[in-house]
């Protein structure tokens, strides 16, 4: 007989909370809403709260939406959440043959739901590879992005310093039981609480009929070669021209850990190519909603207001 494990990915807003002291009194107002992308594929989303959506948050590369909770509660603010093609609850990748790692496929594709759900959000915040992708969505679609909040991410980003997480997302795509994907995730989140892992394993990871789990961003992989590699972190590269011709606020929130993919070299490019850019350093690593989500909406709020 098969050990099911269920899941209603509404059920943990409390739990958020009282890992992270905020106040409590009762689940939030947040919804899940799709959009049509063309070609027959929708994008998912989370919608948080009753009004129109005044931020638009993208999330790394092998996440969802989901992972921006505990930042969303402690804002407060009316938001929109995406997962990116091919992660959570989204069709896959367009015909790119970057397919995931496609920024400007991204792009186009997250223009098209923000346009629908979040026409005037005040700023867009990407993490890792939903920073990228929120690189290039200014550039191509400069209307949607008011404010530009980068989170431990910048065109910099190279295999050696991404060794790690590439690591991790290339490794096994199932798992024979919920304790086996438990295990190699609090591996790889030292740092972590067992708790707010296995949250996110829920979240980002579906049950199987014979018990087994696989990640949810694989269920979308295409044939042929894993992506990524030195191809991938060229096409990034390029983004260092666009990010610099952007005219709006911009800030990056670099974790200070020995995780982050953010080093000096790249805080003085930034710098050099934006003098009047914002940086702040957080005590966190890569997924610094993750680490300290509450630090981190303190700075999304101060910048949005400010």
């Amino acid at each position: 007989m098969v050990d099911r494990i269920e899941y209603d990915e509404f059920a943990y807003f409390a739990d958020n909370a009282s890992e992270y002291g905020l106040a409590y009194d009762g689940p939030p107002v947040v919804r899940r809403e799709s959009a049509e992308i063309g070609d027959g594929r929708r994008l998912s989303a989370l919608v948080w709260g009753d009004g129109e959506p005044e931020l638009v948050l993208l999330h790394g590369g092998a996440q969802n939406a989901h992972t921006w909770d505990t930042v969303a509660m402690a804002l407060d603010r009316p938001l929109l959440a995406l997962d990116l093609p091919g992660h959570g609850h989204s069709d896959g990748p367009g015909p790119l043959p970057e397919g995931q790692l496609s920024t400007t496929g991204n792009a186009a594709d997250v223009a098209a739901v923000i346009r629908e759900l979040a026409p005037k959000a005040r700023a867009v915040v990407g993490m890792s590879l939903g920073g990228l992708t929120s690189i290039a969505l200014a550039g191509d679609h400069p209307e949607l992005v008011r404010r530009l909040v980068l989170v431990d991410v910048t065109p910099g980003v190279n295999g050696g310093k991404a060794q790690a997480i590439t690591a991790f997302v290339n490794g096994p795509a199932t798992f024979p039981r919920f304790d086996d994907i438990l295990a190699r995730t609090i591996e790889h989140n030292a740092g972590r609480s067992e708790s707010s892992l296995r949250r996110g394993i829920l979240h980002n990871a579906v049950q199987l009929d014979d018990g087994s789990w696989q990640w949810r961003y694989r269920r979308f992989e295409r044939p042929g070669p894993p992506e990524g590699g030195d191809d991938a972190i060229r096409r990034f590269a390029v983004l260092w021209d666009v990010l610099g011709s952007v005219t709006v606020p911009v800030m990056l929130v670099r974790g200070m850990r020995p995780q982050s993919v953010v080093d000096d070299d790249d805080e003085a490019e930034l710098l050099r190519r934006l003098p009047d850019a914002r940086v702040e350093h957080i005590d966190a690593g890569h997924s610094v909603q993750g680490d300290d989500p509450v630090g981190l909406a303190r700075l999304i709020e101060d910048f949005i207001t400010g």
